[in-house]
């Protein structure tokens, strides 16, 4: 439609205001109540305009086509005026300090301090770590509360009082840090006054003095652009980029609050080199020319394959690359693998043997359109926040909700459907629902006769799959099966989204392909109808590090290191031979350094002692190696049991991209310079080849990119000159002028013949089972105040808000073995043992316990086992057979019989 202000002509979308009308016609126009992702409400009057000749609000106010709008005409001056002078004359003179939104809207009006007279005392709320309140400052706008409704979801805040009393409170009454919130900081950014700032950023602050980087977030796969504030070479605050192409002004308390460790004493900020008398500080010349001696004296005595790499989502897209082309190049080995392999190494094997690529099939803002979201083992609205709240506010407008998990945590307890299947028996539930897919004829024959290949097989295995069968393997009901399986199948456009809970299992790839095969029979990938299947990758650049080759078995882009065509490629942009067989995967090099084989490990950004399973083993490992070598911030678990010891810069001091979780690159930039001696990874292994006599070329990240292009053609188009002007390009993108693929497979599917491949896998068992002398089964994963092993949000201001470790039991095992809630707990397994206090919940089931790996003090991983997927080795954290021990004067509880 055609609007004029004030005799401009713009063009507008249907269903928009005149507020909208009137900025996009380069107007500025206060609105204290209104925020543009908000439901807006009208009551600040600050935005009065005329509208075909009646005043009107115009952030309530649909605009219409052919209308004329006016803005400055006198009279709506001072009606503006006058509604903002009457909210400012509450305030105390503060208010209008620095340069919030409602000092700067006061500038303009011509409002000065004297119009501030309020003086009363409301009080103050600094209980939380993150947030700090200023009743006195409040003015009942409700963008706060609207903010966190619509969308967090999380619903902590509401106003309380009556008239000019009335002020923002946290739901549950009492202390700020005692309520629901998740410091997601989204009432901070959209509080117009200063009633809720942040530590580092308290009222007053001239923001467009500090210095500001964008950036993209180090912590979870999701990638957040955020905006770093720093002065005087510290964070002062970590922004959610309002024009940030996944989160879109939004974050979570780990991006935007747990930057606390970048200040942390512990940082290692001098190389560490293992004396008589433990790790001592060295200069990097010596450790160099130990690292370089070391690797040097493995090839000799053993041959390439005597040393390996582990490389991790810490490190950038262009880190990742040098480091496997260092192994491969320099070495002459292909043992280099990074940490997908214990997470979603079974995506990659499964979506490629599905579809052809090994990452999701559609961006997210196509799965926020879908009408039925299917999610399975994921927990995003702990472990990806921003993507949880966002499939959350699409459930609360009306779209059809099936959660596959058996805890009943998050997404979950909004489900439609809610299936809690008995850990370990996803392919028979997956087998379950395509059972009753096809049974009801909730299937595109179309699609399936063009487009897939394999149905006669699926069907023949499904045949032992009614409900009835599968209920009794899973222990979800046949009627919930059926239910669940009828919202998926006569949704016009499902979508499939999923996590750890489906691939960390020893038939992991399994359960990657069995659910691919339900998007195959809806039709629901490809095409327009449907929005596919999508992982949820756990760490920020976990799909970067194998993207970039990082991968014992795989070339940068996926080709297969005994691929002639693709090696020789390689080899010459490399100028080298390169080594034709595979190398050893994470498990392999633990197993090869025990027996002795295994002469050297470089360990990049893993603390592998906390985050992999048998931790016994893994100890066992490291202590057997000649030489180990850890990149680290601080001194992990790993770290003391290493020769080498490199201070690594963190994610906010680096330079170069990631990759998230639906294949988009992001620039990284650093908004700081790395503390003391420390250095970029990428830095590290240029000095590191150096030492062993080696060039790698590609002295910076954007050339080392740009030569990752030339290997992998399917990252061609994309370099860091088009990313600083794009924001962010999903792959594949094979050329400088190619946009992206966001959505794949919509003319083929990347297999060899084309076609969608249909998968026909029987139900097997799980790697342990309960029995009667362990009778519990443990699952591990995340929670929302941390991360992974915690290295960094244990040392930031998080730990305040989840300051321990904790195991989760149901009230009947609590009641069976005699437990209290808060008692200490010894949980053992048949590889380990580690202390717990208790949680007592209903959101696990009976017989099911939880806990993270998120405090190397509990040690959750001496407890898991070694069983892995039998594709992929991928580790089986999510069962593990355990039973419960008491602590003399920890608690009462029993043997666990």
């Amino acid at each position: 439609m055609r609007v004029t202000v004030e005799g401009a002509v713009v063009d507008l979308p249907e269903e928009v205001s005149v507020l909208r009308a009137v900025r996009s016609a380069g107007r500025d126009l206060p609105a204290l109540c209104h925020d543009d992702r908000l439901t807006p409400v009208g009551s600040c009057r600050a935005c009065l305009v005329r509208l075909d000749g009646r005043v009107v609000a115009a952030c309530v106010t649909p605009a219409v086509d052919g209308a004329q709008v006016s803005v400055e005409e006198e009279d709506l001056r001072r009606l503006r005026h006058d509604a903002v002078e009457l909210i400012v004359s509450a305030l105390p003179p503060q208010a209008l300090e620095g340069d919030g939104e409602l000092a700067r809207v006061c500038r303009a009006l011509g409002i000065g301090p004297e119009a501030a007279q309020g003086g009363a005392d409301r009080g103050r709320d600094h209980s939380h770590p993150f947030v700090q309140l200023d009743r006195d400052l409040c003015i009942a706008c409700g963008r706060c509360v609207r903010m966190c409704a619509e969308v967090q979801g999380t619903f902590a805040l509401t106003l309380v009082g009556r008239g000019s009393e009335t002020v923002v409170a946290p739901g549950t009454g009492g202390p700020w840090a005692e309520s629901d919130c998740v410091a997601c900081g989204g009432c901070v950014d959209t509080c117009p006054t200063g009633a809720l700032t942040e530590p580092g950023l308290p009222l007053g602050t001239q923001v467009a003095a500090l210095t500001r980087t964008r950036t993209t977030c180090g912590y979870c796969g999701v990638g957040c652009a955020l905006d770093v504030l720093t002065r005087d070479g510290e964070v002062a605050a970590v922004r959610p980029a309002k024009d940030g192409p996944v989160n879109r002004g939004h974050a979570c308390v780990k991006g935007r609050f747990a930057h606390g460790f970048l200040r942390s004493p512990e940082r290692i900020t001098r190389p560490l080199l293992r004396r008589r008398s433990g790790l001592e500080p060295v200069s990097w010349d010596e450790a160099l020319d130990h690292i370089a001696r070391g690797l040097r004296a493995a090839v000799a005595e053993a041959g390439p394959d005597a040393v390996a790499a582990i490389t991790s989502a810490r490190a950038t897209n262009e880190e990742n690359y040098l480091i496997q082309k260092f192994m491969r190049v320099v070495i002459g080995t292909n043992s280099v693998d990074n940490c997908s392999r214990l997470c979603h190494s079974p995506s990659a094997a499964g979506l490629t043997a599905a579809f052809g690529l090994s990452g999701g099939t559609d961006a997210l803002e196509d799965v926020e359109r879908a009408d039925c979201l299917l999610v399975v083992g994921a927990n995003p609205v702990e472990a990806h926040p921003v993507v949880g709240a966002r499939l959350l506010q699409r459930v609360l407008r009306g779209t059809r909700l099936v959660v596959a998990d058996p805890r009943a945590v998050g997404l979950a307890t909004y489900a439609d459907v809610h299936l809690r299947p008995r850990p370990g028996t996803n392919v028979a539930l997956f087998n379950g629902l395509a059972n009753v897919l096809l049974a009801q004829g909730l299937v595109d024959e179309e699609f399936l006769r063009h487009r897939a290949r394999g149905l006669p097989e699926l069907t023949a295995i499904l045949a032992g799959y009614p409900p009835d069968r599968v209920a009794e393997v899973t222990g979800v009901p046949a009627a919930d099966l059926v239910a669940a399986a009828r919202l998926y199948g006569l949704a016009k456009r499902p979508a499939i989204v999923y996590g750890l809970g489906v691939t960390e299992h020893l038939h992991g790839t399994d359960g990657v392909r069995t659910l691919a095969n339900l998007a195959i029979l809806r039709g629901a990938v490809g095409t327009g109808h449907g929005f596919g299947v999508n992982p949820l990758r756990g760490q920020n650049n976990v799909q970067g590090a194998s993207d970039m080759g990082a991968l014992p078995d795989l070339l940068p882009g996926y080709a297969r290191v005994t691929d002639r065509v693709a090696r020789e490629r390689a080899e010459q942009v490399w100028g080298t031979r390169l080594p034709d067989h595979d190398g050893l995967r994470i498990p392999q090099m633990f197993a090869a350094a025990r027996t002795g084989a295994l002469r050297a490990l470089w360990i990049v950004g893993e603390d592998v002692c906390a985050t992999d399973p048998d931790t016994n083993q893994v100890v066992e490992a490291l202590r057997s190696c000649p030489l180990v070598i850890s990149q680290e911030l601080f001194l992990s678990e790993t770290a003391r049991h290493a020769d080498v010891v490199l201070p690594a810069a963190s994610w906010l001091e680096k330079d170069g991209t990631f990759v998230n979780f639906d294949r988009r690159f992001q620039r990284v930039r650093p908004a700081l310079a790395p503390p003391g001696q420390a250095r970029t990874d990428f830095a590290i292994v240029h000095a590191i080849a150096a030492a062993y006599g080696a060039d790698l070329g590609c002295p910076t990240p954007a050339e080392a990119l740009a030569e990752c292009g030339r290997v992998a053609p399917m990252f061609a188009g994309i370099s860091h000159r088009r990313l600083d002007r794009e924001g962010a390009i999903p792959w594949p993108c094979p050329d400088p002028e190619h946009p992206g693929e966001a959505k794949l497979y919509l003319d083929r599917f990347a297999t060899p013949d084309g076609l969608a491949h249909l998968a026909a896998r029987p139900y097997l068992p799980p790697g342990e089972s309960p029995d009667d002398d362990y009778p519990l089964v443990l699952i591990t994963g995340r929670r929302w105040a941390h991360y992974n092993s915690g290295n960094m949000t244990r040392r930031s201001g998080t730990l305040e808000l989840d300051p321990s470790d904790h195991i989760d039991l149901h009230p009947a095992d609590a009641a069976r073995h005699a437990v209290r809630d808060g008692d200490t707990v010894l949980v053992e397994s048949r590889h380990g043992q580690a202390t717990f206090p208790a949680r007592i919940t209903e959101e696990v089931t009976p017989g099911q316990l939880f806990c993270t790996f998120h405090f190397s003090s509990s040690g959750a991983n001496a407890l898991t086992s070694d069983h892995a997927d039998t594709v992929t080795s991928c580790p089986e954290y999510k069962v593990t057979a355990v039973r419960l021990r008491g602590i003399p004067g920890g608690c009462t509880a029993a043997t666990g019989q």
